[in-house]
């Protein structure tokens, strides 16, 4: 279809650490109706904007256009389609569909009258795919037509037995949803229709990654879906001139809420793509006008990693937000493609931690002004890696840190947090539930979420984001952080990719250092080593090095190293080059089996 022709953006003055406290004052002031009004949910918002912005875009694509009447329209027919087939008020979906404007009417429609959505993973199949289905139970699953094959190599593990409605295509062995709903009227539902459904209901189910095990699937409710569209709304400042640029998964917390709801509050429109394209993306954010662009931190590095592309600079973007971009990365990358402002932030789905970087300092992930230490109540607790959990004192309570000490964060769970938006709601499994809680934290029968993630604060207040528990692993009786010897990797020239774990070596207590790296042409391994002994203390220098053409990633880029560290150093697990750092000759060296064997019988002295 042909680009759709947008108004010249309004032009924004820059922002100046003075504007910090009236950012935080629009985000307030953005969520602070939404506990008045309990039964105003998020279809509810974009439906009453639909009457004053009918014919405005809502929902962009290459091949699919919503304007808020049309985006209103589809979602009511999803709602009836729902009703007609009795699905019951806290029942569930299962929606398997790549990036498209129609996703979101889909969810919209079916959980504006009670029903919960669960959003699949599109890069899973087979057994995978079917635990997650299980997990959510459904009452139906609607599945795109490219995605077909997908959940047919699922289908022979699933034990739930959903109906199965497949979107477009010629499969003739499903029911297809495109057609059914129809039948359906568009017409705005009656209060009946949506059969009380309130905002602390219930409306979708969202899945963790799974890179350490099987997803989980994070219960979210409405008034988080609310919650998350309008404080970023009230944080980004959006209007009804924005145009936000997301090709990060809709199945996920950032892509789909986030960058979606934070425009569709305000009567903003958004493009979707079905995924991130370094070669495309500065073509699209060109075309489509955007001003504003959703990351996570890995694009970020793809994109100045890039080469130099003609438009790149070219753009009306306003603000870039998003999560995990290194401070490496940072400076080069707003400089580079002359990006306005960068908003970090820190969030889990699940979590009731939240952190926003609204002064800009590099690096940071956040702080929590004074004003608002009440709804953000957050605790970094000493960490013991011996057992995995936090420390306790004598007294039998945690330990807080100190500052620049790293800890694990932990945000308290309380009646009067559900109230702000920060209640844990958990997961669809009460056991999963029950093990992410900390209790008798500071005090007798107090409850505390645990994020699993290592931080740490300065003395100004900011918090900087170490490393995931289970990431960092511990050498010569001293913890490492695969986050920090990853960073120092990255910055010598001609890294392109870094991952960094520990492997066990037989003797050894703890775990040895290992990075798999992915150069730009030949590495020089000499001066790497040299690199590696001026930014990290020996203990943190990667023993054994793995140099492969690409590292695989998830949907949202992280590094998939299961594979990696279950193979470790051990060359015959591999065809890549594997090279071990031989304390005798100060010097990275090729690692054969003959040389393997030396080491795992304690032949060389680590």
């Amino acid at each position: 279809m042909a680009l759709v022709d947008f108004p010249e953006p309004k032009q924004r003055p820059a922002r100046g650490s003075d504007t910090a406290l009236r950012d935080w004052v629009r985000a307030l002031e953005a969520t602070a109706p939404i506990a008045r009004e309990p039964r105003r949910l998020l279809p509810c918002v974009i439906e009453e904007i639909a009457q004053s912005r009918g014919e405005a875009p809502a929902l962009l694509s290459a091949g699919e256009y919503l304007t808020y009447r049309g985006l209103t329209e589809r979602a009511n027919r999803y709602a009836r389609w729902a009703l007609a087939h009795c699905l019951g008020r806290g029942e569930t979906v299962g929606l398997l569909m790549p990036n498209r404007p129609e996703y979101m009417a889909i969810w919209l429609g079916i959980t504006s009258v009670g029903g919960g959505v669960a959003l699949l993973n599109t890069n899973l199949h087979g057994a995978a795919l079917a635990h997650c289905i299980d997990i959510v139970a459904p009452r139906h699953v609607i599945v795109a037509a490219e995605l077909v094959d997908a959940h047919r190599s699922a289908a022979q593990h699933i034990t739930s037995r959903p109906r199965i409605w497949v979107h477009g295509g010629d499969e003739d062995a499903f029911a297809r949803i495109d057609r059914e709903i129809e039948r359906f009227a568009a017409s705005p539902l009656a209060p009946t229709e949506r059969r009380g459904t309130n905002i602390a209901d219930r409306a979708l189910a969202i899945y963790t990654s799974g890179t350490t095990g099987l997803p989980k699937a994070a219960n979210v409710s409405h008034r988080r879906l609310l919650q998350w569209s309008f404080w970023f709304a009230g944080l980004m400042n959006t209007g009804p001139d924005d145009r936000m640029y997301d090709c990060l998964p809709l199945y996920h917390s950032i892509g789909g809420v986030v960058a979606t709801g934070a425009l569709l509050v305000n009567g903003g429109s958004v493009v979707i793509r079905e995924k991130f394209s370094a070669k495309n993306f500065w073509d699209d954010v060109y075309d489509w006008n955007c001003t504003l662009f959703q990351y996570i931190g890995e694009l970020c590095r793809y994109l100045t990693s890039a080469p130099e592309h003609r438009r790149e600079r070219e753009h009306r973007l306003r603000l870039a937000c998003g999560n995990g971009l290194r401070a490496d990365v940072w400076p080069r990358f707003a400089e580079r493609f002359a990006i306005p402002r960068i908003l970090e932030f820190y969030a889990a789905t699940e979590g009731n931690v939240s952190l926003y970087n609204i002064e800009g300092e590099i690096g940071a992930i956040g702080r929590v002004p004074s004003f608002l230490a009440h709804r953000f109540p957050l605790a970094l607790v000493q960490f013991d890696h011996a057992t995995g959990e936090p420390a306790r004192g004598a007294d039998g309570f945690c330990i807080r840190c100190a500052a620049d000490e790293s800890g694990e964060a932990i945000g308290r769970i309380s009646d009067g947090a559900a109230q702000s938006g920060a209640a844990f709601e958990g997961y669809t499994s009460g056991e999963d539930t029950a093990r992410k809680i900390l209790r008798n934290v500071f005090a007798p029968g107090d409850a505390w979420y645990r994020t699993g993630d290592l931080m740490r604060k300065d003395e100004n207040g900011f918090f900087y984001f170490v490393d995931r528990i289970g990431d960092t692993f511990r050498w010569k009786s001293e913890n490492v952080a695969t986050s920090e010897v990853a960073a120092a990797i990255s910055a010598f020239p001609g890294i392109l990719e870094t991952t960094v774990y520990g492997v066990a070596v037989p003797g050894c207590e703890g775990a040895a250092g290992m990075a798999t790296v992915v150069p730009d042409g030949a590495l020089d391994l000499a001066a790497l080593r040299k690199h590696l002994a001026q930014h990290l203390p020996t203990y943190a220098r990667p023993l054994f090095l793995r140099i492969k053409d690409r590292i695989e990633t998830t949907a949202t880029f992280k590094h998939k190293t299961a594979d990696l560290a279950r193979q470790g150093y051990d060359p015959s697990a591999t065809d890549d080059a594997i090279y071990f750092d031989d304390p005798a000759r100060q010097a990275f060296v090729p690692l054969d089996r003959a040389l393997y064997e030396r080491i795992r019988a304690g032949a060389i002295r680590l």
